[in-house]
């Protein structure tokens, strides 16, 4: 039996780049193991050493998450589709309710095109004036968020961030200026979003959302908006979120795909429900080190604006127990079905979690796990230049894709793209101390702890990588 499968934009690089690969199977667990046996090294990143597909891989077949039918054993059709969806690094009920203020005759201009609208009208109008909304990060998806639902007329805006504005940034994240690079990104949102529509409240949360704040700062709010870039802060997000019963409205991005869906506990599944467990430290490359489209988080976060503004207003159908996947590449849209998990350990039958967690310990990000990913194998970039500068040859394996080579590199360094490291060790020679660079040090150091596994003594990284590399040796190297 022949069968499709769909690769996501995180795993094409492990699949030959290719979107869709054509596999032989009568089962799902056959065609999956038809498409690992083609390319060797998507094994790793969906099962787990002893067989079972890793948890915070789901598959579907046609818009059926299997593990509602007869997970590996679900027997396919001829016409089947199966998709991978790998985790990628949002009240009131249903709307406010009770007395809705007034609006302004300036008001009734602004939102005239609006209030003509059956669906919005003058009432629904006053909704998104009560209503209160907060964004979880001011970044690429939070920009466009903050924007619309400020032009909206939503008359109480939160942000919650504590960057500042990098030139990096301006690819993106559309609230900010070359002038602004070097500010704090709050103090920046804030003057813009006031000069969109100077009739809306803004209130600034300028601090890192952790469980000892998280229920404090997002309790006043009626609906949650879901734009963080790293699993820790996704947990704790939707964590909160179920024990407060807020709605969670969730996007996110890499490369040219995005994600959306609203996550309310009360009326179907959380993000638990969907990822139960997140992928191990490293495994899944953040948009810094994948990349991602600059358009892409402006069609994602136009997404959560709308769906916030439904579920202000209580029209259409929002996203609750379904996924939207968005492929910029191909110009489509899928909905994949949800389902609530009874099993859920935070919203299911018998919940375990009954208050917020430490969520970097429970997504690996532990002071023992960074000792043990960097600093036991890491070399300062001042130490290695001396020795460089000494005379000493160390290997240098560049571990970043061939797109970041053309950016900067070392002269000395020789690349090897981290995911083809496992098919290419017998290129490196064990007597010779091996020392791995990246960007940061992320990559490089899982590099270490792999080569150091299958039996390498002599094996360093680059701590910082090259980004601190140009701040503490090189600065005339290209930054990213």
């Amino acid at each position: 039996m022949a069968a499709k499968i769909m690769i996501p934009t995180p795993l094409r690089i492990y699949a030959g780049e290719q979107s869709t690969v054509e596999v032989q199977g009568r089962t799902v667990g056959e065609a999956i193991r038809h498409l690992t046996h083609r390319f060797p090294d998507l094994k790793h990143h969906l099962f787990e050493d002893e067989g079972r597909l890793r948890s915070f891989v789901n598959v579907y077949v046609g818009d059926k998450d299997i593990r509602y039918l007869e997970g590996e054993n679900t027997p396919l059709g001829e016409a089947d589709l199966i998709t991978i969806v790998p985790s990628v690094a949002g009240g009131s009920e249903r709307g406010t309710t009770g007395t809705h203020p007034g609006l302004t005759p300036q008001e009734i201009v602004r939102y005239s095109r609006h209030l003509i609208m059956p669906e919005v009208g003058m009432e629904g109008q006053k909704k998104l004036k009560a209503a209160s909304v907060i964004l979880i990060g001011a970044g690429g998806l939070g920009s466009p968020v903050a924007l619309y639902l400020a032009a909206a007329g939503v008359g109480r805006i939160g942000l919650v961030d504590f960057d500042r504005v990098d030139l990096s940034n301006l690819q993106r994240q559309v609230l900010y200026a070359t002038e602004d690079v070097g500010r704090p990104k709050l103090e920046v949102a804030r003057e813009r979003l006031q000069a969109i529509n100077p009739h809306i409240l803004l209130e600034i949360h300028d601090t890192r959302l952790t469980s000892e704040n998280a229920l404090e700062i997002l309790r006043p709010y009626d609906v949650i908006v879901d734009g963080t870039d790293n699993f820790p802060t996704r947990y704790l997000v939707s964590d909160a979120c179920v024990l407060l019963d807020k709605p969670n409205v969730y996007g996110s991005i890499f490369r040219f795909e995005g994600q959306a869906s609203v996550f309310w506990a009360k009326h179907g599944p959380c993000y638990r429900c969907l990822y139960p467990e997140p992928p191990p430290p490293g495994l899944v490359p953040s948009c810094a080190e994948g990349g991602v489209l600059g358009i892409l988080p402006g069609t994602v976060g136009a997404i959560q604006a709308t769906e916030t503004i439904k579920l202000i207003l209580e029209q259409g159908e929002p996203l609750l127990g379904r996924l939207l996947l968005f492929d910029a590449l191909e110009m489509q849209f899928r909905q994949l079905k949800l389902r609530k998990d009874p099993r859920c350990p935070i919203c299911g039958e018998n919940p375990s979690i009954l208050e917020l967690i430490d969520y970097e310990r429970f997504c690996g990000v532990t002071d023992a796990a960074k000792q043990e990913g960097a600093d036991t194998f890491g070399i300062e970039p001042a130490e290695l230049k001396e020795r460089l500068d000494a005379g000493e040859t160390p290997t240098l394996i560049d571990v970043r894709s061939p797109q970041e080579w053309e950016i900067c590199r070392l002269e000395q360094a020789r690349l090897i793209p981290f995911q083809e490291l496992p098919s290419r060790v017998q290129e490196l020679d064990a007597r010779n101390e091996i020392v791995f660079l990246c960007k940061v040090g992320t990559r490089s150091a899982q590099a270490a702890k792999f080569l150091r596994g299958v039996g390498f003594g002599k094996v360093r990284s680059l701590s910082g990588g090259l980004m601190a590399w140009a701040r503490d040796v090189d600065p005339t190297l290209a930054q990213y």
